[in-house]
C-alpha cells in the first residue's frame, strides 16, 4: 500500500525539473560571497517582500534565531503568540543561544496591539525589557490560520511607539499571500525582518531567507557566520529555491482547495475538524486506536496532543491523494468503531 504522506509539506521531494535546474546551476563560494545562483535567490527573494537585501539561510530555525539575536539583547523579553514557532519548535535556542525569554501573547496564535500594549512593563529595572515582537503567519500550531493585515499594521504600531523591532517569521508566507491576493511586500512591509522558507509549500530541498534593510543585513552575515550557516557551493540548492518560486507558488491553492476537500470529507465521515483551513494545514480530532489505524494504512499525519491530529497538503498529493487517504480513513473508521462522540 502506497503511503499517503500528509506529515508536512517538507516530506516533498524535488521535482524533475527542479532537479535538472540544481544540476545546471552555476556555483561559487557563497561565504566569499561568488556563488551567482544564490546572488540571484537573494535578489529575487528581496524584491518580493520589497526589502533592500536578502541572506539565505540553511533552516528556518536558524533564520529566525539569527534574527532574534540581532534584535535583541542577552535577557531581554521577545513578546510572540502562543504556541509560536520560535519558542515551541526551536529546542529552546532563544534561550540558549541568545539568553533570550519569550513571553507569549493573545490566543490561538493570534494577538492584537492591546495585548503588546499590556505587556510592557512599567520603567523599573527589576524587570526584563521587552525589545521585540515576533508574529509567525502563517501559524503552524494553529492550523495555517493566517494574522489579518489590519491586526499586524495595528501591532506595529503599537510596537514601533515602544521602541521595539518587529520580526516575522513567515514560513509559509507565500500561503497567506496566495490565499488572500495580498502581495508577500504587503504582508512583509511593516517588519524590520522576514524570514521566509522554500522547503514548506513550495518542494525545494532545503533554505529559508531573511529579507532586510542593507545595513541589518550585514550584521546578519555575521551572525549566521557565528551560527555555521555559511556554506559553500551552494547554488545547487538556490537553484532548487529559484525554481519553487518560478514554477510552486501560484500552485499552493490547489493545495489550499485539498486541504478544504480533505477537511469537509473528515466532517462528512462524523470526525471534528477544529476550524475551517485558510491554507494547507487541517487540524482534526482523533482517538489513539484511530491513530493506530491510520498507521496500519500508510496514511501518515503528525499529533499534536494526544488526540489531535495535523494533516498538511503539498505538491505530492493531488486531489486523487486526498480522495485515497479519506477511503483508507473511512475504513479505518469502520474497523475501530471510533465516534465522534469520543472526541
Amino acid at each position: 500500500m502506497e503511503p499517503i504522506d500528509l506529515r508536512s509539506d517538507t516530506v516533498t521531494r524535488p521535482t524533475a525539473a527542479m532537479r535538472d535546474a540544481m544540476a545546471r546551476a552555476e556555483v561559487g563560494d557563497d561565504v566569499l560571497g561568488e556563488d551567482p545562483t544564490v546572488r540571484r535567490l537573494e535578489e529575487r527573494v528581496a524584491g518580493l517582500l520589497g526589502k533592500q537585501r536578502a541572506l539565505f539561510f540553511p533552516t528556518g530555525t536558524m533564520a529566525n534565531q539569527a534574527c532574534l539575536r540581532l534584535h535583541a539583547r542577552p535577557g531581554d523579553v521577545v513578546l510572540a503568540g502562543e504556541t509560536s514557532h520560535v519558542l515551541r519548535y526551536e529546542s529552546g535556542a532563544a534561550a540558549a543561544l541568545s539568553g533570550l525569554q519569550i513571553q507569549t501573547l493573545g490566543s490561538g496564535g493570534l494577538f492584537e496591539a492591546s495585548d503588546v500594549a499590556a505587556a510592557l512593563p512599567p520603567p523599573d529595572f527589576h524587570r526584563a525589557p521587552p525589545s521585540l515582537v515576533a508574529l509567525e503567519n502563517t501559524h503552524n500550531h494553529a492550523g495555517g490560520r493566517i494574522f489579518p493585515l489590519a491586526a499586524i499594521k495595528g501591532i506595529a504600531e503599537q510596537a514601533r511607539a515602544a521602541g521595539l523591532a518587529l520580526h516575522l517569521d513567515g514560513a509559509r508566507l507565500w500561503n497567506a499571500s496566495v490565499a488572500t491576493g495580498i502581495a508577500p511586500a504587503a504582508w512583509a512591509e511593516p517588519f524590520d525582518t522576514v524570514s521566509v522558507c522554500l522547503s514548506k509549500g513550495l518542494g525545494a530541498p532545503l533554505g529559508s531567507l531573511v529579507a532586510t534593510s542593507a545595513e541589518r543585513w550585514k550584521a546578519l552575515l555575521r551572525i549566521r557566520k557565528m551560527l555555521g550557516g555559511g556554506m559553500r557551493q551552494v547554488g545547487i540548492v538556490a537553484a532548487a529555491g529559484l525554481h519553487a518560486l518560478e514554477h510552486h507558488v501560484e500552485r499552493l491553492a490547489e493545495d489550499h482547495a485539498n486541504a478544504r476537500r480533505l477537511a469537509e470529507g473528515l466532517v462528512a465521515l462524523g470526525l471534528a475538524v477544529e476550524r475551517p483551513p485558510e491554507t494547507n494545514i487541517v487540524m482534526f480530532e482523533a482517538p489513539p486506536r484511530l491513530q493506530r489505524a491510520l498507521d496500519r494504512r500508510h496514511v501518515r499525519t503528525i499529533p499534536f496532543a494526544e488526540t489531535r491530529l495535523r494533516a498538511v497538503t503539498h505538491l505530492d498529493v493531488d486531489s486523487d491523494g486526498i480522495d485515497e487517504a479519506l477511503r483508507r480513513i473511512a475504513e479505518a473508521l469502520e474497523e475501530t468503531g471510533a465516534t465522534r462522540a469520543e472526541h
